[in-house]
């Protein structure tokens, strides 16, 4: 695909050392973990079969001691804690709201850290999880766009942030007990930290692995992605995922687009919306959600309402409506709850679901568009120390 090179370049930012040392197993595709076992010596013959073991050991159950995996032989496990590892992200801290939302802070390779939240409702539980340290996209609106990108995570990183919440919420099957079909993590949007776009290979491996129905098995639809607009990744994600779309579209007009969303000025509203109409047909998707986050005086006024109607005309779709979740030295103010419910209802009244997102999180920073991480601190002071290096040299 001629577009990959430039949209790979725009986030290889800055060097990333080859980790050393045994193989992690987590993240690794079916395919990939077949390629590992047999360089580790396992027969071909005995490959499937072992894939699978294997396979089920750290996605079904849970488990990550290779001891543990009582199906195999004592000599073949010793063959796996001698080549391999089964590695995760480390909680650094876990916040939990006043409303059950819990918010981690997670170290990767390399010392980086990245949040991820998981949002408990009534009828289901969200995990929303991030793909890259930062973000390249610069949107004026998200607290996260503040943050510059240090590097896209591995697949390994982000199917690490599922096992790491399914550790802290006991979701693990418990040996012997009868099976509890009842799911604490039930749904995940990728609406963390960073473009999943930008990062479309490790994401396609990540969510491949989350779908498996023989481990975390979740459907594709109950994974959502969310994208700033890659144009030219969007008919790949269909065909290549499956998952539901949402895209952050938050204005009408390009002129305003271009303020919030700056991708806006690579890929325009009309390349963007000429990409989703075909969406939901490669994919066998439901609707596409157009999230869109209310900003007083800014994208709240009825013509803005009524424009979107317009430029959606003919997508199967629904419209999130997002209230602004401020957060420190924000240039943008929440609209007045009555302007965004007279909002939403002109879009109902077109035929279209304008749900309100409840806030959820605030009091710990965990809302949407608020998630940043340490990781921009820690840069800073590497770059500092090693320029005071320089200079006394």
């Amino acid at each position: 695909m001629h577009a990959q090179a430039p949209i790979t370049q725009d986030v290889l930012t800055l060097p990333r050392k080859t980790s050393q040392g045994p193989l992690n197993l987590v993240g690794l595709t079916r395919a990939g973990l077949k390629d590992a076992l047999i360089s580790a010596g396992t027969p071909q013959n005995q490959a499937n079969m072992r894939v699978g073991q294997v396979w089920q050991w750290i996605y079904e159950k849970g488990v990550r001691d290779f001891d543990l995996m009582t199906n195999l032989a004592k000599p073949y496990r010793t063959l796996l804690k001698e080549q391999f590892v089964l590695e995760v992200p480390e909680v650094v801290t876990k916040q939990v709201s006043e409303d059950g939302t819990r918010k981690y802070l997670m170290r990767i390779e390399g010392g980086h850290e990245v949040e991820t939240v998981y949002i408990p409702e009534a009828d289901r539980g969200t995990l929303c999880i991030s793909s890259q340290v930062g973000c390249t996209l610069n949107c004026s609106f998200c607290h996260t766009g503040t943050q510059r990108l240090v590097r896209n995570l591995t697949a390994s990183e982000i199917v690490g942030q599922i096992l790491v919440a399914r550790d802290d919420l006991g979701e693990w099957p418990i040996p012997g007990a009868p099976k509890n079909e009842t799911r604490l993590l039930s749904n995940i949007v990728l609406m963390g930290m960073g473009e999943p776009l930008y990062n479309f290979d490790n994401v396609r491996d990540a969510m491949k692995i989350a779908m498996d129905p023989e481990g975390i098995s979740l459907s594709r639809r109950r994974i959502t992605l969310s994208t700033s607009g890659v144009v030219p990744e969007i008919a790949k994600t269909a065909q290549e995922i499956g998952c539901l779309l949402a895209v952050s579209f938050h204005a009408t007009t390009d002129e305003v687009r271009d303020r919030l969303v700056p991708i806006n000025k690579k890929w325009n509203i009309k390349a963007l919306l000429e990409a989703l109409r075909a969406y939901p047909k490669l994919s066998n998707s439901e609707r596409i959600t157009f999230e869109y986050v209310m900003l007083k005086d800014v994208n709240d006024s009825d013509a803005d309402a009524k424009r979107l109607i317009k430029l959606i005309q003919g997508i199967p779709a629904k419209i999130n409506l997002i209230p602004f979740n401020e957060w420190p030295g924000a240039p943008y103010q929440r609209s007045d709850w009555k302007r965004i419910k007279a909002f939403a209802d002109i879009i109902y009244k077109a035929g279209y679901a304008s749900p309100i997102r409840t806030p959820r999180g605030e009091d710990i920073m965990a809302a949407c568009g608020q998630l940043k991480s340490a990781s921009e601190k820690i840069r800073k002071s590497v770059i500092k120390a090693q320029a005071t290096d320089t200079t006394e040299a």
